[in-house]
């Protein structure tokens, strides 16, 4: 039998579908290399001789996954939330983004965040670097060494932001190709071109990236619709394009991989048409929402349309690193979309939100994301969620852990189908 089978009993929650968890209690789950050989009731003869690991009472969940996070802003948290994104960019985030030309800065910066990314039970994300090359370049070495699947983004943006912040058009291409070519190979966590948004970006440096994309075969992450003053400033900056969505649509850069857009609050009936049809991802950042970007995504009625909807942490407009807290948030959105724009719109369940932060976005990383049979196994056992006076079922373990939870109550990690230290 082969010596790499991991064997745990517990309770065991995940995503059947976009509407319906998967529950097993008192059950067994069988990995082999690093991915998920079965789940059952009772054990199987031909392992009943292998060590288990028995959490008991405890649910077992998939791990979660951030689609839309800003590395460098990791020491802004919490912080600058009463003021709204044109302000917040350049009070707040612009300045923290320009000390990462200090690259000892930046690797303390990156340590903390790596460290406290996973610690909060993240272990898949779409992570924005800043301009600086030798920064971001440790940031993706540190993720793809630590085994974190996912995307790093060398930020390009050559006009509207302050002076420390501004690329040369030539030299922000020619970084980024360095960039590419150097990471491409990567086992875990691989290069993704990263355009901020489209008020700090030249045409010439968009096609420029599009070029980049077709030449390496490789995705981009970016800024879609996230508020009325961004919308308003791409179709100023990009009077040809009839939406956000077109500048990127019309720069190849949709064509190449995997295409991320950020918060997707105001899609015009274009730029949605044009991210369902490369197959992108809308990404939900309930609390940037909240914080600075004043407007609530149509989360169901864009998932009634077959829309692919990821949840991201957005720190630092975000203010909490743990996906699984925008779960929780994502719900209560979608209540008040409903109940204040109730044309079109719809309440979502937890179900569909726990589906978001696991199941859908973890597809977009290679098979992970879900505890069915031949997932990776990228695993949280949660536990300290029951009262005294009332035992919950696994499900509800689940359901409270993204209202109520901490990373206290995550007691044992797994990655790759490895067992993390619990030293996070």
């Amino acid at each position: 039998m082969n010596s790499n089978i991991k064997l745990i009993h517990t309770n065991i929650v995940y995503s059947e579908d976009r509407n319906r968890l998967a529950v097993y209690t008192d059950s067994y789950i069988v990995v082999e290399d690093g991915r998920v050989k079965g789940i059952w009731s009772e054990l199987p003869e031909e392992y009943k001789n292998l060590p288990m690991k028995d959490y008991g009472d405890a649910v077992l969940i998939p791990a979660f996954s951030d689609l839309h996070v800003h590395a460098p802003q990791y020491l802004n948290r919490g912080l600058e939330m009463d003021l709204l994104l044109s302000d917040w960019l350049d009070k707040c985030t612009f300045p923290m983004e320009a000390k990462f030309a200090d690259a000892e800065f930046a690797k303390l910066v990156y340590d903390a965040f790596i460290d406290d990314m996973i610690a909060n039970g993240t272990m898949h994300a779409c992570v924005y670097g800043t301009i600086h090359t030798e920064a971001t370049s440790y940031l993706i070495e540190r993720m793809n060494s630590k085994g974190i699947k996912g995307f790093v983004g060398k930020v390009n943006m050559d006009r509207n932001a302050q002076a420390d912040l501004l690329e040369d058009t030539s030299e922000s291409i020619r970084d980024t190709e360095a960039f590419l070519e150097k990471y491409s190979g990567n086992k875990n966590t691989k290069p993704i071109i990263t355009p901020r948004f489209a008020p700090t970006c030249t045409r010439e440096q968009i096609n420029g990236l599009g070029k980049l994309g077709k030449k390496y075969g490789i995705g981009m992450q970016t800024h879609l619709v996230e508020s009325i003053w961004e919308a308003e400033q791409a179709r100023l900056l990009f009077p040809e394009c009839s939406c956000d969505t077109e500048i990127y649509e019309r720069a190849g850069l949709m064509d190449n991989g995997p295409v991320i857009g950020g918060h997707f609050i105001f899609p015009s009936e274009d730029d949605i048409r044009i991210l369902r049809m490369y197959d992108g991802y809308a990404v939900q950042c309930p609390d940037a929402t909240i914080s600075v970007i004043a407007g609530i995504m149509q989360t169901g009625a864009l998932l009634d349309r077959g829309m692919k909807i990821g949840l991201g942490s957005d720190i630092s407009a975000g203010h909490h690193i743990g996906v699984f807290t925008q779960a929780a948030r994502a719900v209560q959105l979608s209540k008040l979309k409903e109940f204040y724009e109730p044309e079109g719109n719809r309440k979502i369940s937890f179900p569909e939100a726990f589906w978001m932060a696991t199941k859908q976005s973890g597809e977009l990383f290679g098979g992970t994301g879900s505890l069915e049979p031949g997932s990776v196994f990228d695993a949280l056992v949660i536990d300290g969620l029951s009262d005294a006076a009332r035992k919950l079922k696994p499900e509800q373990v689940a359901e409270r852990f993204c209202y109520l939870g901490t990373k206290e109550n995550i007691i044992a990690r797994y990655m790759n189908g490895e067992e993390l230290s619990q030293a996070l």
